[in-house]
């Protein structure tokens, strides 16, 4: 197994494992948002529950869910990885006129937009996915079913501004990280041609601003119902 070592130490392999785990958390944004959205029914929250429930119980989709944390521990560390090796290979860093001619903001601050999306993790995964596990969440009642109440932990969440306020940044540095990492993961999997490249791009950019602004607009809008 030393050339598998070899190989995914190595700045290909390392910026190989990035592009993979990116697509796959990127086809897992597009899930967690569709459930998200069940948080803007106007039912009491039961949609959401119900959803969550299922999300949660679910045999083939709790299996999955080890391997989306297994593929963001990989995507973080990895990152933070090339990261460092990025900064000692060039330890002068970019002037501005380089920097803005030869790569996009995006690409030279990667690393800070990571570190934005990683403490918004730790937030997030705070406020429900623990509450959800170990929070000892109120349970509610739908045609005789007993269901975790996590709307209404979600809503009281999304009352307080500051919350909000996070989540709306985190979601610009999202946007930010996808505007450059859907195009390079692309590229990094050799999975470009001068014929594509514009349609690739065209459809990184338009689900880099699509996917953080509905994400960041459902807070927004339980932030407004709340008042």
């Amino acid at each position: 197994m030393s050339w598998f070592t070899n190989a995914i130490s190595s700045s290909l392999g390392r910026k190989l494992l990035m592009a993979l785990t990116g697509l796959f958390l990127i086809v897992f944004l597009v899930v967690h948002l569709i459930g998200n959205f069940q948080l803007l029914h106007h039912d009491g929250g039961e949609a959401f529950n119900i959803y969550a429930k299922f999300m949660t119980s679910n045999p083939l989709i709790k299996t999955t869910s080890y391997l989306l944390y297994a593929t963001f521990i990989i995507h973080i560390v990895w990152g933070i990885g090339l990261v460092m090796s990025n900064k000692k290979a060039r330890p002068v860093g970019y002037n501005v006129t380089k920097g803005s001619t030869n790569s996009t903001w995006s690409s030279r601050n990667m690393g800070l937009l990571g570190t934005i999306i990683f403490i918004f993790l730790v937030i997030h995964l705070k406020n429900f996915w623990y509450e959800m596990h170990w929070g000892g969440i109120p349970t509610v009642a739908y045609a005789g079913e007993s269901y975790n109440d996590l709307y209404t932990v979600t809503a009281t969440a999304f009352s307080e501004w500051w919350i909000v306020a996070i989540y709306t940044v985190s979601m610009i540095a999202l946007m930010f990280h996808l505007y450059h990492g859907f195009s390079s993961a692309f590229q990094t999997l050799g999975l470009n041609h001068p014929k594509y490249n514009p349609l690739i791009k065209g459809v990184g950019y338009g689900f880099a601003i699509i996917v953080p602004a509905l994400f960041a607009v459902i807070p927004i809008i339980m932030f407004y119902q709340s008042i």
